[in-house]
């Protein structure tokens, strides 16, 4: 019932009868209970119909917040956010690298109690910290089959250490579908019934929403287009197959294309060797992906070519899932959407399957670098905001017919 209100940002008692089919009776005993519990205000009142004007609810945003956390190689981004969704705070600060993980989860501990610290938030307001890295993941304790940059951190049980240090509930997930958890409750996904969020940071994946739910598959690993095959006889991915989107085309290997044509290395400024000082695989992508839209040709050709590349993946996704919404997302394609975005659009247009029946539109994230970590933290707000249930509605006509009119 949360989350009905949160969806609708003021209803009245009657509206969630309509929307959830619970009874009169029970709404009211729930509501209170919401309200005696901080949870929920009564704010204003409906435009009367006739009758007695209907009290709205909406959700109290400053009752509750959950910390997110995107532990990645290349950076680890953190954000605050309050029982609505809404970003409260957010850093970022230096990835895991080649550090032990003990050693990283003590320095996440002290950054996430820096985060809460520095607004001011109560410790017993925070529900707990959603922690999401790249995936393969077990449900529970972390990285069975990790990237190469991240193969030290198999087997380490990531979400009790992080939990033992930071004294919060940790739930742990998979970035990519965090990322497009993020872009749903940042409130640009309205209307789509099944949307997908293309994550790029140094891999790619995808995350999937279905009527609001993600998509988690088996073991919450859905949605793995970077390990789509666009040639069987292609290189061998980290992951044990061949021709991999992402061993094809993914960051490492645009960064890899640039390194290989020494002018272009030299006027992107990449290093040369494989020292502990080079910058990341996310850093260098950026450097090619800016000297692209500069339009430096040998840059902007490689840029195209992962795009071409990457559009034919997300073109078998757009298929299985008869998409109508696709936002990019994540570090890599903050920096280099503005070259993506145009190949992928055009791609769909062109040969995605149902196109005579929809079409499929395509968007920049405007918190891409973020998402996974603001995705994060849903998943803990999702503990408490229970979602929307299959064939749960809101009335099509609840904004007409619960026009805010607050009375002084």
């Amino acid at each position: 019932m949360l989350d009905v209100i949160r969806a609708a940002g003021t209803i009245s008692r009657v509206g969630l009868i309509d929307a959830t089919g619970f009874t009169g009776a029970t709404i009211s005993t729930v509501v209170r209970k919401l309200i005696d519990d901080g949870l929920v205000l009564e704010t204003g009142r409906a435009e009367s119909t006739g009758g007695k004007p209907r009290v709205l609810l909406q959700l109290n945003p400053s009752s509750r917040y959950a910390v997110g956390i995107h532990l990645d190689h290349s950076g680890i981004a953190y954000v605050l956010t309050d029982l609505g969704g809404s970003v409260v705070a957010r850093m970022t600060r230096a990835g895991a690298g080649a550090e032990d993980p003990p050693v990283i989860v003590d320095r996440m501990a002290r950054e996430v109690h820096a985060l809460i610290d520095g607004v001011g938030v109560e410790r017993d307001r925070v529900l707990g910290a959603g922690l999401v890295s790249p995936g393969p993941l077990t449900p529970t304790s972390g990285m069975r089959l990790a990237p190469p940059p991240m193969r030290h951190w198999e087997d380490f049980p990531l979400d009790q250490a992080l939990e033992r240090a930071i004294g919060l509930p940790v739930v742990l997930g998979n970035d990519a579908t965090a990322a497009a958890l993020g872009e749903y409750w940042s409130g640009v996904i309205n209307g789509s019934s099944t949307f997908a969020a293309v994550y790029m940071c140094t891999g790619i994946g995808a995350g999937m929403l279905v009527n609001g739910i993600p998509y988690h598959g088996a073991s919450g690993n859905a949605g793995e287009i970077g390990h789509i095959c666009l040639d069987v006889e292609g290189p061998e991915c980290w992951c044990g197959a061949r021709g991999c989107t992402e061993v094809l085309v993914g960051p490492a290997e645009v960064v890899a294309a640039a390194r290989a044509d020494a002018g272009l290395a030299r006027a992107v400024g990449l290093a040369g060797g494989r020292t502990r000082s080079r910058p990341s695989v996310a850093a260098e992508f950026a450097a090619v992906a800016r000297a692209a839209r500069r339009g430096e040709p040998a840059a902007r050709a490689i840029m195209e070519r992962s795009a071409r590349y990457l559009a034919v993946a997300v073109r078998t996704l757009a298929n299985v899932m008869d998409l109508d919404l696709l936002v990019l997302t994540g570090p890599s394609l903050a920096v280099a959407g503005s070259t993506y975005l145009p190949v992928i659009q055009d791609e769909l247009d062109r040969a995605f399957f149902s196109r005579a029946t929809h079409s499929v539109d395509v968007r920049l994230s405007k918190s891409a670098a973020t998402a996974p970590a603001i995705g994060a933290a849903s998943m803990v707000l999702q503990t408490e905001l229970v979602p929307l249930q299959p064939g749960m509605r809101l009335p099509d006509n609840l904004a007409e017919s619960e026009r805010i009119h607050t009375r002084a």
